[in-house]
Parts: C-alpha cells; sequence; structure tokens
C-alpha cells in the first residue's frame, strides 16, 4: 500500500467511515464524495456518444493518487486521447 493510501486510511479510520473494497473503495473516496457520485453527475450532462471515456478519464484521474500513480495518469491520458478523438469526428 503507497504512503498517500496509507494516510488516508489512518485518517478515515479515525473519522469512523466504513471502507469495503467493493463498494467503498479508499481509494475512490475523498473528502465525504465517491467517484461514482461525480462520474454519474458528469455523465448525466453530457453527450451519451461521451460519457464512457469522460466518466473513464474522471476515474482515472481521480484515483491516481491513492492507487496506480503514473500507470493511472497514462490510462487516463489514453482514454481522453480517445474522447478527443470521438469528439473531432463529431464536429469536423
Amino acid at each position: 500500500m503507497n504512503k498517500r493510501l496509507w494516510s488516508l486510511k489512518k485518517k478515515n479510520l479515525k473519522s469512523n467511515v466504513d471502507f469495503n473494497p467493493v463498494s467503498k473503495p479508499l481509494h475512490y473516496n475523498q473528502n465525504s464524495l465517491e467517484c461514482i457520485e461525480a462520474i454519474e453527475a458528469l455523465i448525466s450532462t453530457i453527450d451519451k456518444r461521451y460519457a464512457y471515456h469522460a466518466g473513464t478519464v474522471l476515474k482515472y484521474l481521480w484515483r491516481f493518487e491513492y492507487k496506480n500513480g503514473l500507470e493511472d495518469l497514462h490510462k487516463c491520458e489514453w482514454y481522453l486521447e480517445r474522447l478527443i478523438s470521438k469528439y473531432k469526428e463529431v464536429h469536423k
């Protein structure tokens, strides 16, 4: 477990926040806001053609410091490039 995730875990253990690796993992819960809630808010307001890629970009950006670091940033970049490509196709 990386230092940042361990620090988050200790902080949340003190605040009596319950975490579950399936339904409430630490790397998707920061500042009392769950990543899935932010993704749902994001994709509810944009064209469905872009929703998957935009949500995935947000997911990897959200968790990079708490899970896989640079690997997650590269995944975020990959999905962002796909999103840009899709957007360009529609708006030629």
